[in-house]
This record gives structure tokens, C-alpha cells and sequence, in this order.
């Protein structure tokens, strides 16, 4: 492993730190706003295959620990987006 790939992976380390104490449903719900770039608390229930009230929980904990941005959605001022800050 060269000096550059330990530094990213340490990187990448750090950057979960926040995460690493949650349950694991927010570390599933954060890994998929990882891969997607905002979702909907309806299109994370969807991704994750979890329930909407585990869902709802999920970005509670993720909030708490300010991993998580959310704002109201312009298409439908009902809905929030969801998106990772780290």
C-alpha cells in the first residue's frame, strides 16, 4: 500500500467517525445519502428496504450527530431532502 492510499484510507476513516456509534440503520441510511446525492425520508424508505418510521429515526440520530442536512423540498414544500454533510 503506498503512502497516498493509507492517507486516503484514514481519510475516509475519519470522515465516519461521527457515524461509527449510531445504530445501524443510521449508518445504513447515511451510506446510502453516500451514494445518492438527496433523497426524499419516502425515497430513503425505498433505497433502504427499512421501514419509514426506522427511516425517521434514523435521520434523528443522524441530524443529532450533524451528519445530515435537510431542507425543504421547492417541488413540494411537504417534503424535505435529505443529503450528507460529510
Amino acid at each position: 500500500m503506498s503512502t497516498q492510499e493509507a492517507v486516503s484510507t484514514e481519510e475516509a476513516a475519519d470522515r465516519w467517525e461521527a457515524v461509527r456509534d449510531l445504530p445501524p440503520s443510521a449508518k445504513l441510511v447515511a451510506k446510502v445519502l453516500d451514494y445518492n446525492d438527496t433523497l426524499t425520508q419516502s425515497e430513503l424508505a425505498d433505497e433502504t428496504l427499512l421501514p419509514p418510521r426506522t427511516v425517521r429515526y434514523a435521520l434523528n440520530r443522524l441530524e443529532e450527530a450533524d451528519v445530515v442536512d435537510s431542507r425543504f423540498s421547492f417541488s413540494d414544500a411537504r417534503k424535505r431532502l435529505y443529503s450528507l454533510k460529510i
